[in-house]
C-alpha cells in the first residue's frame, strides 16, 4: 500500500460526510464543524486528485460519476471503520438490533417464530421493520434484511434462509373446482396485491402479467394478504412455503408455480464483523430455516 496516494483524511471525511448527507451545512454538524470548512475542504481534496468531484452549477452541488465513485468507496471504507471501532468499544451493542423484511414474511414467517428468540435472548430490544421496499442497510440503521431473490444483491453477503417457488393461488369460490386457466388469463378477475414493491409485484412483472387498474385490483398489507385469498376476494401471488396448508387442506388452488430452485427468502447482511447481537440472530434465525 502506497500511503502518498492518499488524499489528506480530514478532506476523505468531509466528502464522504457532504455525499452522505447532500449539503455543506448537514455535513458540518454531522463533523463539528463550520460549513465554511466543509467547502474549503472540498475544493482541497479536488485539487489534490485533479478531478471534479462535484457539479457547482446553480445554488447547489451534486456529485459528479467521479464524485458518485468516490463517495461509494468511502461510505463503504468509513463505515467498516466505524463499525470496528463500536465493535471494540461497545457502543454498537447498546442499539436495539434493527431488522427489515417484507409484511408478508414477518407475518406469516417471522412473528409465529419471535418468541423463541426472546425466550432464548430476553435482553434483546428488537425493531421490526415490516416494509415491500428494499432498504439500505448500514452501521448505524439496519443490521439484517430478509429479502427474496436470487441471492445476488452487490456488496452484501447473503445465504439462503427459506427456498421456494412463487406461485399464484385463488380460493375455489373465486376459480371454481374445474380447470384451471393460466394466470395471465386472469387479469380481468378480482386480484390481491401488496402495497408498494414486493417479491410478488416483482414475479408478475418478469412474467409479463399486467393486473388492470378498474377490473377490482385491491393492494392491501401484506398481513392481509392471504387472509383475502383465502376468503375469495382475489387472485393472489405469494412464496408457495407460505400457503402449503392451504393448499393440502383444498382452501387454495395453485394456478400457476415457478420453477426455479435459487430463488427464496435470504439472510442479507453488511460484509465485516458482526456485533454479537446481530451474530445471536443470524445464529437464531439460520437454525429456525433448517426446521422450516
Amino acid at each position: 500500500m502506497d500511503w502518498r496516494d492518499l488524499p489528506p483524511l480530514t478532506a476523505l471525511r468531509s466528502f464522504a460526510a457532504f455525499a452522505e448527507t447532500g449539503s455543506v451545512v448537514a455535513a458540518g454538524d454531522a463533523l463539528g464543524v463550520s460549513h465554511a470548512a466543509i467547502s474549503q475542504q472540498l475544493r482541497s481534496l479536488e485539487a489534490h486528485l485533479d478531478v471534479a468531484l462535484l457539479n457547482r452549477d446553480g445554488r447547489s452541488m451534486t456529485l459528479t460519476a467521479e464524485g458518485e465513485q468516490m463517495a461509494n468507496t468511502l461510505h463503504n471504507s468509513f463505515g467498516g471503520m466505524i463499525d470496528t471501532v463500536r465493535l471494540i468499544t461497545g457502543a454498537r451493542d447498546e442499539r436495539p438490533l434493527h431488522v427489515s423484511t417484507t409484511p408478508t414474511f414477518a407475518a406469516s414467517w417471522l412473528m409465529p417464530r419471535l418468541p423463541k428468540f426472546r425466550d432464548l435472548h430476553p435482553q434483546v430490544d428488537l425493531m421490526l421493520d415490516p416494509t415491500p421496499e428494499v432498504v439500505t442497510l448500514s452501521s448505524n440503521g439496519i443490521d439484517l434484511a430478509i429479502r427474496y431473490g436470487a441471492g445476488d444483491w452487490p456488496g452484501l453477503d447473503s445465504e439462503m434462509l427459506l427456498r421456494s417457488p412463487m406461485v399464484v393461488v385463488a380460493a375455489p369460490s373465486l376459480v371454481g373446482e374445474g380447470e384451471l386457466p393460466r394466470a395471465e388469463d386472469l387479469t380481468d378477475m378480482p386480484w390481491l396485491e401488496e402495497f408498494c414493491t414486493s417479491e410478488a409485484t416483482r414475479w408478475l412483472a418478469q412474467q409479463g402479467v399486467k393486473l388492470k387498474f378498474g377490473l377490482g385490483l385491491t393492494q392491501v398489507p401484506g398481513n392481509l394478504l392471504l387472509d383475502g385469498a383465502r376468503d375469495g376476494q382475489g387472485v393472489a401471488v405469494t412464496v408457495r412455503a407460505f400457503v402449503e396448508r392451504d393448499i393440502a387442506a383444498g382452501r387454495l388452488r395453485v394456478i400457476e408455480t415457478e420453477d426455479r430452485p435459487e430463488m427464496g427468502y435470504h439472510i442479507v447482511t453488511r460484509p465485516g464483523v458482526m456485533r454479537p447481537v446481530l451474530k445471536d440472530f443470524v445464529r437464531w434465525i439460520r437454525r429456525e430455516g433448517t426446521l422450516g
